[in-house]
C-alpha cells in the first residue's frame, strides 16, 4: 500500500440511533409496513449491490458506465478545473474513476456513504489509483445536511455526484428534499452531475430487480439481518420472500419482502404481526422522463444544462448548475 493510501482519513458524522429506530417503527407501524432502504447497506449489503450491479439482468451499471466513458470528456470540460468532486452514496466509486480521469486537476475527492468500513476501503483503493488527489471520504446519512471537509486546495467549484439512478429511491417530495441538500452542498457557482433511469418497458424492469441468481433477494433480506444485529429485532428473514413488481400508476419499481406464514417479530419494544402474503415495502425506484427530472431539478434551484443518453434511452447523465 503507497503512502497516499495509507492516509486517507475518514470522518464519520454521529448520528442517533434513536432517531434511525423512531424512522425504523414509524414504517412499520403504517397500514403498508415499510422499512428505509437506506438499511440495505451495512458492508455486507454494499457487496451484495456491488454483485447485482454486475448481474446480466442489472442494466443501469453498465448503461451508466457506458454514457460516462462516451461523454466523461464533454462532463470533465463543463466542470472545469480545480472542482472538488462530491460524491453522495459513493459505494465502491467506480464510475467515479472515470470522472476524475477526464477532469482537468480536480481539487479533492469526497464520497459520501453511510457504511463506513466500505467506504474507507474503497476510498483507499482509489487513493492508490489518484495518488495527485486528495481523498476526504465521510461516513453519514446524506439525505441529511451535514459537514464537509476543508480540502487542501481550495476548489473553484463543487461538484455533487450522483450516479446510479439513486434519486429514484425516493418518493418525489423527499426526492426534492434530497436536490436541495445537493443544492446546499454545491454552494454557489455549483454544480451537479446525476444519473437518472428513465421509463422504459416494464419487463426489462421487473428482470433487471428479479434476477434468476437471487442475488437481490439476499440483499433484499440482508436489511432484516442488520435490523436484528443492530437494533434488536428479531425477524426471521427465511420466512420473507423478495418481490418486485412495477407499478405503472406510480411509474416505479416497488421491492417488497413477503410474509410467507402468519408471523410476528419484535423491535424497538414493539411488536408487530404479518398475515401471510403480506408485506413489507423495503424499496421504491422511481423511473422518470427527462420532462419529468427537469421539473423537480429546477424546483430544488438547479438549471438542467445538458443531458446524455444511451442510444436506446434507457438511462441518462444530467449536469445542472446553481447561481
Amino acid at each position: 500500500m503507497n503512502s497516499a493510501a495509507r492516509k486517507v482519513l475518514l470522518t464519520e458524522q454521529s448520528e442517533a440511533t434513536s432517531g434511525d429506530l423512531a424512522e425504523i417503527l414509524s414504517g412499520l407501524r403504517q397500514e403498508q409496513k415499510t422499512l428505509p432502504p437506506k438499511f440495505f447497506y451495512d458492508e455486507h449489503g454494499s457487496e451484495l449491490f456491488e454483485r447485482i450491479c454486475e448481474l446480466p439482468e442489472y442494466y443501469p451499471t453498465r448503461t451508466e458506465l457506458d454514457i460516462m466513458e462516451r461523454y466523461a470528456g464533454d462532463m470533465a470540460a463543463r466542470t472545469g478545473p480545480l472542482a472538488s468532486v462530491i460524491e453522495f452514496g459513493s459505494g465502491a466509486s467506480l464510475k467515479t474513476r472515470t470522472l476524475l480521469e477526464h477532469l482537468e486537476r480536480p481539487a479533492a475527492y469526497v464520497p459520501v456513504d453511510i457504511s463506513g468500513d466500505h467506504l474507507l476501503a474503497a476510498a483507499r483503493s482509489l487513493a492508490q489509483d489518484f495518488p495527485d488527489i486528495e481523498i476526504l471520504p465521510v461516513a453519514a446519512d446524506f439525505t441529511r445536511p451535514f459537514p464537509l471537509p476543508d480540502p487542501k486546495i481550495p476548489p473553484r467549484r463543487n461538484l455533487v455526484y450522483f450516479p446510479g439512478s439513486t434519486i429514484g429511491n425516493f418518493l418525489p417530495d423527499a426526492a426534492l428534499d434530497l436536490l436541495r441538500v445537493m443544492h446546499q452542498e454545491a454552494g454557489a457557482g455549483g454544480a451537479l452531475l446525476i444519473g437518472v433511469d428513465l421509463r422504459k418497458d416494464p419487463a426489462v424492469l421487473e428482470r433487471a430487480y428479479n434476477d434468476d441468481r437471487g442475488v437481490t433477494a439476499a440483499f433484499n433480506r440482508n436489511m432484516l439481518y442488520r435490523l436484528n444485529r443492530e437494533f434488536g429485532a428479531d425477524f426471521d428473514p427465511a420466512a420473507f420472500q423478495h418481490r418486485a413488481v412495477w407499478n405503472d400508476a406510480m411509474g416505479r419499481i416497488e421491492m417488497h419482502l413477503v410474509s410467507r406464514e402468519d408471523q410476528t417479530f419484535e423491535i424497538g419494544g414493539e411488536t408487530f404481526t404479518l398475515r401471510q402474503d403480506e408485506f413489507i415495502t423495503t424499496e421504491y425506484s422511481h423511473k422518470y422522463t427527462q420532462e419529468q427530472f427537469r421539473g423537480l431539478t429546477e424546483a430544488a434551484g438547479f438549471t438542467v444544462e445538458q443531458v446524455w443518453t444511451d442510444p436506446r434511452e434507457w438511462f441518462s447523465v444530467q449536469f445542472c448548475t446553481r447561481d
